[in-house]
């Protein structure tokens, strides 16, 4: 058996043992993971774990926007909605507005992904494992999935263009993929980051950072005119609830590696 594989060091975050499991419903979880990696392999079981969270995350997406309908319908989301938007536009201007766009990019369609390449390289060279990779891979492809059902499913028209910053976006608003997909990634990265570091401050600095970035990322959303506040409070909520799964299925994997399941390869055995 590989006994020092490169995720054995990611079994705790400072004393918190992320094998044990307080709660008699996630023993009782843990206890059949762990036969089934016994079985089958811990990484099996980790890629059974993210597609059955993936499914109920999409199920969360859709009670979203079943909810969104409810309370469009009574007329309770520009209570919220245009306000904001009134107020952020007279906090713009051309600085303002350049630099916002410029720090809101970060968060797109390019940005995103070189961040996340950069932390994967740098995490699989560390752990010489391919953990990382599957835990980033699904984790921003399941947020992806969300972003394009939830705009699917509800279709939601965004800000008028007269309140936009250019570039303008023309896809359905709710809920902000910016902000959705920032919010996952980001905190897988944190969540990896925090499994490696010994010191306090240094783990309490890497939340602060990520999520003052996931903040305002939303914010920039609002501000540029290219959400409207509800889309990014739906985002945050549906991004932290996939990242709750996609960590409950890392630890339901170092569990099952940790009593005994056969590991993936690592990086070492795969490239030698």
């Amino acid at each position: 058996m590989h006994t020092e594989h490169g995720d054995a060091a990611d079994r705790t975050v400072g004393e918190v043992d992320l094998t044990r499991w307080r709660s008699r419903a996630g023993r009782s979880v843990a206890g059949a993971w762990t036969a089934l990696g016994k079985r089958f392999g811990a990484m099996p079981v980790l890629l059974l774990t993210l597609a059955v969270g993936l499914g109920v995350a999409v199920l969360a997406t859709w009670i979203a926007s079943e909810v969104y309908d409810a309370v469009r319908e009574a007329d309770d989301v520009a209570v919220l909605d245009r306000p904001v938007l009134d107020w952020a536009l007279t906090l713009r201007s051309p600085t303002a507005d350049t630099l916002v766009t410029w720090w809101t990019d970060i968060a797109g369609t390019i940005g995103m992904p070189i961040v996340a390449l950069g932390f994967l390289v740098g995490f699989t060279i560390q752990r010489r494992a391919w953990t990382p990779l599957v835990l980033l891979v699904a984790a921003s492809g399941g947020s992806l999935l969300m972003t394009i059902a939830g705009k699917d499913l509800i279709g939601r028209a965004r800000p008028p263009l007269s309140d936009a910053v250019p570039p303008y976006e023309t896809s359905p608003s709710f809920p902000s993929g910016h902000t959705l997909n920032s919010t996952v990634i980001v905190g897988t990265i944190v969540y990896l980051l925090l499994l490696r570091q010994s010191r306090v401050v240094t783990r309490v600095w890497t939340i602060v950072v990520g999520t003052l970035f996931v903040l305002s990322v939303g914010a920039s959303r609002v501000f540029l005119g290219h959400h409207w506040l509800t889309d990014v409070l739906a985002a945050w909520a549906l991004g932290l609830a996939w990242l709750a799964l996609v960590i409950t299925a890392h630890r339901l994997y170092l569990t099952a590696l940790h009593h005994g399941a056969e590991p993936a390869p690592d990086v070492d055995r795969i490239t030698s």
